[in-house]
């Protein structure tokens, strides 16, 4: 694939995984939760999506598919691993004392209803 098509399509694709966390931000909202931040950059990772709802703080990891198929193999154990990193890294900023807090992925396709993996992440994996 020559630089130019390469170059091209990580555009397309970060623009659709932006467009997708759009989404997944307006989803999250209808849902209850109030979205406290997206995007926030640490030296580990990236989270996508900071959300809070009552005692529950969560750090959602978004994940967009062209295909419901690939859906399945979106999310592994090393992505995971960065996204609580970086959340480990920042929580303090955004939790309160007695709160709750996990990792979600919330995965999206088009033509299927948005599907969530709540408390994704486990220590150990």
């Amino acid at each position: 694939m020559s630089p130019w098509r390469d170059r091209a399509a990580r555009d397309r694709a970060e623009r659709e995984g932006r467009r997708a966390e759009t989404w997944a931000a307006w989803y999250l909202r209808l849902k209850g939760w109030r979205v406290l931040a997206r995007r926030v950059q640490t030296h580990r990772g990236e989270i996508d999506i900071v959300v809070r709802r009552g005692r529950t703080l969560c750090f959602v990891e978004v994940k967009w598919r062209r295909n419901r198929a690939d859906l399945d193999r979106a999310i592994d154990a090393y992505r995971l691993r960065r996204v609580a990193a970086a959340a480990e890294l920042v929580s303090s900023r955004y939790a309160k004392p007695g709160d709750s807090v996990r990792i979600d992925v919330l995965l999206l396709s088009p033509g299927c209803w948005p599907r969530v993996i709540p408390n994704a992440w486990m220590p150990g994996l």
